[in-house]
Order: C-alpha cells, then structure tokens, then sequence
C-alpha cells in the first residue's frame, strides 16, 4: 500500500518541518486538499502555499481539488509543483475539459468520488485518467470516521480499467487500512493516523505493510 499523508492534518505553522518529518518517514505521495468554501464548507489553501512547499520535499505532490470550478486553477496549480490533480465529478466544470486542461499542463489527472456517488458517474472518463480517488467520508473536513461502503466502488473501477489507481481517503488508520487493501486499494491518504502519530515513520510503515 501507497502512502499519502494529508498536510490538512500537519501543523500549518511548521509546514517545512512537517514535510520533513514524513520525507525522512518514507512516506510515498504528499497529499494536498484544497477548499474553496463553496464546494465544500471549509477553506483550506490553495497554489501560493503549495508552491512554498514544493522546494522541501521531492516526493510526489497529490493535489485534491475541493473546488467548485476547478478547470480555472489548473494552470496554477500546475505551476505550483502538483503531480497529480484530482477534481470531484461533483464539481460545476466539464470534467472532459478539466481532464484535458490538466493533460496539457504535464500533470497526472484524477477524478473523485464522494461516498454515495455512484462509480459509473466517471465511467466515461475512465481510460483518460491515472487515479480515482474515493472519498470514504464526506469531503471538507479532516478527523471524520471511516465509512467503509464507498470502497465496494474499486472493483468496479478496476473491472472497467485495471491500470488505474486506486486511492481512498478519510479515516483511515492501522485497523481501516486493512479494508482499503481488501478492497483492492493502490493508495491510502491518512492525516491525523500519521501527523497525530507518537511515531509518524512507525505510522507510515504499519500503513505501507497492509496488505502485504
């Protein structure tokens, strides 16, 4: 299982430290969620911040997009250090166009499904993108529990496209991780279960061996 610890969870105030901590950790992706208090009730950060951080780390940079007309940012974004920018299907923009316009920046696409979205929402975008990311509680907040009825969604996906990855977020810790990876899994995002952590390298390892 892949790694991803969520910045939401880090202490803003530390960012460089907090990257450094889960670089040195062996951590796998560096997950960046972006509000706009519009899509969802919660702000966030966005590219300026982001950007700041893009010179502490060389781990991949795995930016979820919780905005309501993402295909106007993707360009800064972009330019910002994002390897993967993920959109929710949810979002007011045409996700043809939000695909393309991140393809043409260099950057990795993704599409995100909130827990009762159903998976054949993104069936027609499937063979465009690298990862789906499957939200397993509802987006805008960090610490919510883990739901584990949206992962049924990742065989479906997979049966349709196997090369896709797979990832999920939102209350996953060293016990829902091991839904995650019966579910069939490529990444799990965790936040408080490795920033919270009294260990967070410790954290990442456990999450890393699930499945294994």
């Amino acid at each position: 299982m892949l790694v991803a610890p969520s910045m939401l969870a880090s202490d803003f105030s530390h960012l460089a430290d907090e990257l450094k901590k889960i670089t040195d950790g062996g951590a796998d992706y560096v997950h960046l969620d972006v509000m706009d208090g519009a899509f969802v009730p919660n702000i966030s950060f966005g590219a300026p911040v982001i950007a700041a951080m893009r010179p502490h780390t060389s781990m991949l940079f795995d930016v979820h997009l919780m905005i309501q007309h993402p295909k106007r940012y993707i360009a800064d974004f972009a330019k910002a250090g994002a390897d993967i920018i993920s959109f929710h299907v949810e979002c007011a923009d045409d996700p043809a166009e939000v695909i393309a316009e991140i393809v043409s920046h260099g950057v990795r696409p993704a599409m995100v499904l909130k827990p009762n979205t159903p998976a054949e929402s993104i069936f027609p975008y499937l063979d465009k993108l690298y990862m789906v990311l499957l939200m397993t509680v509802e987006p805008g907040f960090g610490g919510q529990s883990f739901m584990p009825e949206p992962l049924l969604k990742a065989r479906q996906l997979k049966e349709k496209n196997p090369s896709v990855l797979i990832e999920a977020d939102g209350g996953i810790n060293a016990q829902t991780v091991l839904d995650c990876a019966q579910a069939g899994v490529d990444i799990c995002v965790a936040g408080t279960g490795v920033f919270k952590a009294a260990d967070p390298a410790a954290a990442i390892r456990q999450l890393q061996s699930a499945g294994c």
